[in-house]
């Protein structure tokens, strides 16, 4: 390995940079993923659904205290505010919760991009040294363009490697954003929907009084 790598060339330190910011976000993501699910209460979720059905806040508010739940955060966030203006107030708890499972997102797109692209480069300037050794030394000489053959080959196979390796985890830390998105929505939907069907009776005893 530390042989290909130096025979890949000076295009091969950016490609080794690529790779350890890859596995760097790919593991604290793995981690965080992990943290989230382990936080995840989906029977709490259940008991805060049926209090909010009840319309009792206050025992919904005790039970959820300490939380990590990512759903529940946004529930509680909607109850606080249910006065004012519960929907909105809810869609900014999810764009902050989402906000955070898109951390280092972007990082891992640009190195899914850019692995490749540094492989072409280095592909391009080895068969650049590979014209200016068969320049320098004739045909009589082919082995005096191997070197640069080499590094064309190393870096492109190093740049498809590298971004290989990072689309696999990239499009499931994707599908989870997207099914917790889905699931933010849901449920606050579900209780702005409940939420409404307790506080327009309220409203119509107070019109016809």
């Amino acid at each position: 390995m530390l042989q290909l790598f130096i025979d890949g060339g000076p295009v091969m330190y950016p490609l080794l940079l690529c790779s350890v910011i890859v596995l760097t976000v790919i593991l604290e993501r793995i981690f965080f993923w992990l943290g989230v699910e382990t936080s995840r209460n989906r029977k709490l979720l259940d008991e805060v659904m049926e209090l909010c059905q009840q319309g009792d806040w206050e025992e919904v508010r005790r039970r959820v205290h300490g939380s990590r739940d990512y759903v529940i955060r946004i529930l509680i966030s909607g109850i606080v505010h249910r006065e004012f203006s519960m929907g909105k107030a809810m869609e900014a708890a999810a764009d902050d919760e989402i906000k955070h499972m898109r951390r280092f997102m972007g990082v891992l797109d640009t190195m899914i991009t850019v692995a490749p692209l540094l492989g072409i480069f280095g592909t391009v300037t080895g068969i650049i040294g590979s014209f200016e050794a068969l320049g320098a030394a004739g045909i009589e000489q082919p082995q005096a363009v191997t070197a640069g053959i080499a590094q064309a080959l190393i870096t492109t196979a190093a740049g498809l490697g590298i971004a290989i390796f990072s689309v696999f985890p990239y499009n499931y830390f994707t599908a989870r954003i997207e099914t917790a998105a889905h699931e933010m929505e849901k449920y606050a939907t579900s209780l702005e929907i409940v939420y409404e069907k307790k506080v327009k009776p309220v409203e119509s005893l107070g019109g016809q009084r």
